[in-house]
């Protein structure tokens, strides 16, 4: 039977480690690599990922910088 786990989880990433982690994993965003990450370290039934604040993508993560210059 499966058991269902919520999380909220905020981190910190250092700019050329998400732009490798999402190289890496050949993902377009953050939910995906998220879920990879997940996916292949613990058995799952079926897992969904939101980013809820913050940028989802290397293009929304440029958005960020050129607006905080």
């Amino acid at each position: 039977m499966p058991i269902t786990i919520k999380l909220q989880v905020e981190m910190s990433v250092e700019e050329n480690g998400l732009e490798d982690a999402l190289a890496e994993y050949d993902e377009l965003n953050v939910n995906q690599l998220v879920a990879q990450i997940l996916d292949k370290q613990i058995a799952l039934e079926g897992i969904e990922v939101q980013v809820v604040e913050g940028p989802n993508s290397l293009e929304d993560y440029d958005k960020v910088r050129e607006a905080n210059g």
